[in-house]
């Protein structure tokens, strides 16, 4: 190690204002042009536009510390980076080949460079995750290109370099007025560099950066903000090599949202590249705590030295998050986090040789708490007193390893600590416990612990009956129960939490011993399927898509909630299947009952079809008085076109572009959605004409209506019109007013039936109409409905008139084996039930109303949401970038941070620019408030 010594702390360089700068650049380089300063610990840095238009440099004025020597050799790190395929600031070069000048400035001499600059965004907000591993990338494509670097010249001894962190700190904690922040700073520090010193011999060392970090690396994609060059070279020095990997994953720490389990993205990225070795890959996160330290200590010396820096004022906040963040777990956990990530071994705590903890081997019964426990139906893990009222119910247990749904809560914008690091046990009072294994007991506040050299056992909620220090043999009496206890197995010396995150057990399994084999009888919580995925997509056809790239293993729904394996809730913004929400208690009751009774195919008599058809058919306007009952929306709108072609005699069909109506032959013939089939308008049968999509300005009704003439002029007059009665597949768009009545009349003038699908859009989702038709004036020939009629059960109808459905008799029959069938028909009945008498319309009025209030206000703050379309409970909130273009990548990249906060949501439009909201219409105002909040968020700190 270099010895500890002034030289460790570099002085703070003289002020240099901006015109000086500006002739600095101009005398020497011949550049003429502004200068903007721009923040620095510990150098001087402007940015250069020239007068010109030539491209933007960065005049670069080292600390008075830096010799001449050492920038050279960063010119030359620069050019191998570059030669590396990476993205680099190189220095201008002069006429002899140097790339270094000497300055004075108040009588101090420093050496100044004249570097490329690169253009792109720095890493602020919020880092996504292929940005996260992209930095790691790009860390370790630096290492391999510094690894043949000989500069000889420019090895030094200077703060940033980890290995001088114990001098370093030394010096600068003094700074540090506040004493708290300054002792725990100091013993993290100490313990991790008491790792680090032990396999220091081990570890490579080479040229590195030194200094990328989340401000040295820029994006020059500012969509997608994937991370592609480094600059600043400043901090160049022969050292450790991981220790630019630990540089790296520090400064992810501050970023809105990051974790540990995210930060480790980083290091896995990196290790594709240049592999750690076992010992590398346990200093890793003591150096993380490392730098953590020395970044605050530096901060506070900084500020105590340069009161004027606000660069360093500004980033004291960042740096005592990533100290926070680097010690919120202990060191062993978050390296085993770092071994996982890099495919190093890691070994689970297990039991040493033990007998039974309780006397007598009492018998418990399991308290089942996960997601899909039926002892938490109807919504009861929301009650505070769950547990409690389940274990009351008495001996019993809750289970190691289970993922606890009483213990999540919707509106969490992180991932809840829902698993349990122990075994929670209600048992009579005063029922003993023995000593699994031999130790010393003492006594805690809430209990005991009984400890060995390798193990620690607590129990809590019980009473110790020996004195304190006691040494015990395996077996005898240590403690008895005074109401529910709490039994949890570490490594000695750590501590634990109760619960911790699904992301980080299998780090804390490291440290925390499964206590089951303690409990007679009790085993740990099955483990989820983690290969559900691969089995997905190894049977199921890759046609039939899933939403995200790596979805959540959803559960249970409740609500306008959905809950997955981990008892993470999510807020459910996208499902108009589920009408009148997820797991309706009075809907689950009817289903139930009416199975337990009969359910048979729709041809048999029984009293459900008939009650059914008379409500739906009391539900549309005049004439139209008959209903079809089927399974699906694909279904309901091939009817419906089939009824047309019944009806006039002949094939052609007029549709609207941008829409989707289904997947059987008729109805995807006559979508023209390029999102759902990119050769949606070229693959079309010739008997299918479209119109333009009227979702802005223009003569759409006009230009339609003339459409329909001019087939009609042509021999081919349209049999049916097809269109959604609100453009829902394009994200809510209301239609122009008048625009349904025009090309109805027209249709009609010419023999054709008017279609209306109101499969999304229809049933009270609007608010302010039952029916999406309702709000254009109009009366359609033929309704098609579905989605919201079953709340999630296949249930689909046509609704039209009795004239026009006995002329498809004249084509044969119609049956459908389960659309009507007893269950299918209590299903609709209940549903509409549920409707009335919960008002879900006046909700869907009201608490769509507000929502779209508040996203319009959200678009008066973020220019890039750029109008919010629909009405009630299907609103289109439509991204566009400032040039006016759809924000289609920004729209995807929106919603998967938008999952990461707990809100389920996705793009729709033929652009995919458009969130769809159609949540279930039980949906909330609070939930209304946690949308925005999320979405505020995400437009505020990145996504």
């Amino acid at each position: 190690m270099t010895d500890t010594s002034d030289a460790l702390v570099q002085p703070a360089p003289p002020e240099i204002d901006e015109e000086t700068a500006a002739v600095l650049a101009r005398d020497l380089w011949g550049v003429r042009g502004a200068a903007r300063a721009l923040g620095s610990h510990q150098d001087r840095n402007f940015l250069i536009t020239p007068a010109d238009a030539a491209p933007r440099v960065l005049l670069k004025i080292a600390n008075p510390s830096v010799t001449a020597a050492e920038l050279e050799a960063q010119s030359a790190a620069a050019d191998a980076i570059v030669r590396a395929g990476v993205r680099a600031p190189r220095a201008v070069r002069f006429a002899d080949g140097s790339t270094v000048r000497p300055v004075v400035v108040e009588g101090v001499t420093m050496q100044a460079r004249l570097l490329e600059f690169l253009e792109g965004e720095t890493l602020s907000g919020y880092l996504s995750p292929a940005a996260v591993r992209e930095i790691g990338t790009l860390a370790a494509a630096v290492d391999v290109a510094l690894g043949d670097l000989v500069a000889p010249a420019a090895e030094r001894t200077h703060q940033w370099d980890l290995r001088e962190a114990p001098g370093v700190l030394a010096e600068l904690r003094e700074y540090v007025t506040d004493a708290d922040l300054r002792e725990s700073l100091s013993r993290a520090a100490d313990a991790a560099w008491k790792v680090v010193a032990g396999l220091a011999d081990r570890l490579p060392s080479q040229f590195i950066h030194g200094d990328l970090t989340d401000d040295n690396v820029v994006a020059g994609d500012p969509v997608t903000r994937v991370p592609d060059g480094v600059i600043d070279l400043g901090d160049l020095n022969r050292t450790w090599t991981v220790g630019e990997l630990a540089i790296t994953v520090s400064s992810l720490l501050h970023h809105d949202g990051m974790d540990l389990a995210r930060a480790t993205r980083a290091i896995a990225a990196y290790h594709a590249v240049r592999p750690l070795s076992p010992a590398e890959a346990d200093a890793l996160w003591p150096l993380v705590v490392v730098r953590g330290a020395v970044l605050v200590a530096s901060a506070h010396h900084v500020i105590a030295t340069d009161p004027t820096n606000e660069y360093a004022a500004e980033n004291l906040l960042h740096e005592r998050e990533i100290l926070r963040q680097a010690t919120s777990v202990p060191p062993e956990v978050a390296t085993a986090l770092v071994r996982a990530a890099t495919g190093h071994e890691t070994v689970t705590l297990d039991l040493p040789a033990s007998s039974p903890l309780l006397s007598g081997s009492p018998s418990v019964s399991i308290v089942d708490l996960s997601p899909t426990s039926p002892l938490l139906d109807e919504g009861r893990w929301l009650s505070d007193s769950a547990e409690d009222e389940l274990f009351a119910a008495g001996p019993s247990a809750a289970r190691f390893g289970e993922a606890r749904l009483t213990r999540s809560r919707p509106g969490a914008p992180s991932e809840p600590a829902t698993v349990a690091l122990g075994v929670e046990l209600q048992l009579p009072d005063a029922t003993q416990l023995t000593a699994p294994w031999p130790g010393t007991v003492h006594p805690t506040d809430h209990g005991l612990e009984l400890r060995t050299d390798t193990h620690a056992v607590t129990i809590d909620g019980c009473r110790a009956i020996t004195p304190a220090d006691t040494e015990v043999a395996a077996g005898q009496a240590i403690g008895e129960t005074a109401g529910r206890i709490w039994i949890q197995v570490t490594r000695a010396g750590v501590s634990a939490p109760r619960f911790a995150p699904a992301s980080l057990v299998p780090a804390w399994r490291t440290v925390v011993a499964d206590p089951s084999a303690l409990i007679p009888g009790l085993t740990p919580a099955p483990v989820s399927a983690d290969d559900l995925l691969a089995r997905r997509e190894a049977s199921f056809a890759d046609v039939q898509e899933h939403y995200f790239a790596d979805p959540p293993v959803m559960v249970r729904g409740w609500r306008e909630h959905l809950i997955d394996t981990d008892g993470r809730v999510y807020l459910d913004t996208l499902n108009n299947v589920t009408s009148v929400g997820h797991a309706h208690p009075r809907l689950v009751e009817a289903v139930a009952a009416q199975w337990r009774l009969l359910n048979t195919n729709s041809r048999f008599h029984y009293p459900a079809v008939v009650e059914f058809s008379e409500r739906l058919a009391a539900l549309a306007p005049d004439p139209l008085d008959t209903v079809f009952l089927v399974n699906s929306g694909s279904e309901a709108v091939d009817l419906a076109l089939r009824l047309g072609q019944a009806w006039s005699g002949r094939r052609d069909v007029l549709a609207v572009r941008e829409a989707y109506h289904g997947w059987t032959y008729l109805t995807d013939a006559v979508s023209t959605s390029i999102a759902d089939n990119p050769a949606a308008l070229q693959t079309r049968p010739d008997w299918v004409h479209t119109v333009p999509a009227p979702t802005g300005d223009g003569a759409y009704t006009a230009d339609a209506v003339a459409r329909v003439e001019e087939l009609a002029a042509e021999g081919t007059p349209v049999g049916a019109f097809v269109a959604e009665t609100v453009f829902g597949n394009a994200g809510g768009v209301m239609l122009p007013d008048g625009y349904l009545d025009a090309v109805y009349r027209a249709v009609r003038a010419h023999g054709g039936l008017a279609i209306a699908d109101e499969v999304q859009v229809g049933y009270g989702r609007l608010g302010e109409w039952f029916w999406g038709f309702e709000q254009q004036g109009v009366v359609p020939d033929v309704i098609a409905v579905a989605k919201a009629m079953g709340s999630g059960h296949p249930l689909g109808a046509v609704i039209t008139t009795r004239e026009i459905a006995e002329r498809y008799r004249t084509g044969g029959y119609f049956f459908s084996s389960a659309g009507g069938s007893p269950v299918s028909s209590i299903v609709g009945l209940t549903v509409l039930d549920i409707i009335r008498d919960e008002e879900l319309q006046r909700n869907a009025r009201e608490v769509g109303g507000y929502l779209k209030e508040r996203l319009q206000e959200l678009g008066r703050r973020h220019p890039i949401l750029a109008a919010v379309h629909g009405s009630g409970f299907y609103l289109g909130p439509e991204f566009r970038r400032a040039s006016g273009e759809p924000a289609t990548a920004e729209t995807a990249a929106i919603c998967a941070r938008l999952r990461e906060l707990g809100v389920i949501a996705q793009p729709t439009g033929d652009h995919q620019n458009i969130l769809k909201i159609k949540p279930p219409m039980v949906f909330t105002r609070d939930s209304a408030d946690e949308l925005v909040a999320a979405l505020d968020r995400v437009l505020t700190t990145g996504w």
